[in-house]
């Protein structure tokens, strides 16, 4: 590690595992400051809700990209990856080192590893791939390549008219392109570091109710009805369109209370399995 340029250190973990608490400790330990990778956590007006840090927690280590996009902006992958390399290079560039914490798998993955080099999908050719039977795309797959045809399930349609859809738009093989791209992705797992916190099922789920209990009684209804117009993004944070029915009346708070605790075990869950793909994030048990 470059003392002039420390490399960033990545915590990751599903939701309310403790990655915030963490994520303080080890910044206090690396002179680092928190850099946020949580996609929710960017948005202004949507603090209670995303549980982002608190102004306390923001007073004992600088913390970057809370809070800096308004309801109404969308955001993806790659505009989160244009946004905090910027603040990541100025951090280390004062001799800091960036502590990324989220849960967020795709935006770190972009962060860590770049996009993969694969051609968006063509609405033309799509359109004329999902017109071919499912036999004739097989065919079509296994003439242009055959190695990616014999390592994809023939069966499932989507997967096969992508692999198909590669190949014609980039006139190469999508098995060489797949596998070029990860050659490239472990040479860059091998100069990461970082960890992912691991609970017990029974531990996470306790956390998930408690912290759904303390954002109701801690203001994210009236969070949420002070957001009049916002961002599909938005949208999709978990609580909120379950606070809007309650608003609305459709649900009481009990209901409500346990709707969002189940959407959120269901998301940790998915980003637990996300994370267990990345391979070079070292366990981490609470």
């Amino acid at each position: 590690m470059n003392d002039e340029h420390p490399s960033p250190y990545y915590i990751c973990g599903p939701t309310a595992s403790g990655k915030s608490a963490l994520a303080l400790e080890m910044a206090e330990k690396l002179d680092g400051e928190i850099v946020n990778a949580d996609a929710f956590q960017l948005y202004r007006g949507l603090e209670i809700v995303s549980a982002a840090p608190s102004m306390e927690e923001h007073a004992q280590v600088p913390h970057h990209l809370y809070g800096v996009l308004d309801p109404t902006e969308s955001a993806d992958a790659g505009s989160y990856m244009r946004m905090a390399k910027p603040v990541i290079g100025e951090i280390q560039s004062r001799g800091k080192t960036p502590v990324i914490t989220g849960g967020s798998g795709l935006y770190l993955k972009f962060l860590t590893h770049g996009p993969a080099p694969l051609p968006v999908g063509d609405v033309q050719l799509r359109a004329e791939l999902d017109s071919c039977p499912l036999e004739d795309l097989v065919d079509r797959l296994r003439e242009l390549d055959p190695v990616e045809a014999e390592r994809t399930a023939l069966q499932n349609r989507r997967f096969v008219s992508r692999a198909v859809e590669i190949c014609v738009l980039t006139g190469e093989k999508a098995s060489d392109l797949r596998d070029q791209w990860e050659s490239k992705t472990r040479d860059i797992s091998a100069s990461l570091r970082g960890i992912v916190i691991q609970r017990t099922r029974p531990d996470l789920h306790a956390r998930i109710a408690v912290r759904t209990r303390t954002m109701l009684d801690g203001g994210a209804v009236e969070e949420v009805a002070a957001l009049k117009k916002i961002s599909t993004n938005c949208e999709k944070a978990i609580g909120f369109r379950e606070i809007r029915s309650l608003i609305a009346g459709d649900i009481d708070r009990a209901t409500c209370e346990e709707l969002i605790n189940a959407a959120t075990r269901q998301y940790a869950k998915r980003q637990e399995t996300w994370f267990r793909r990345e391979q070079w994030l070292q366990p981490w048990g609470a």
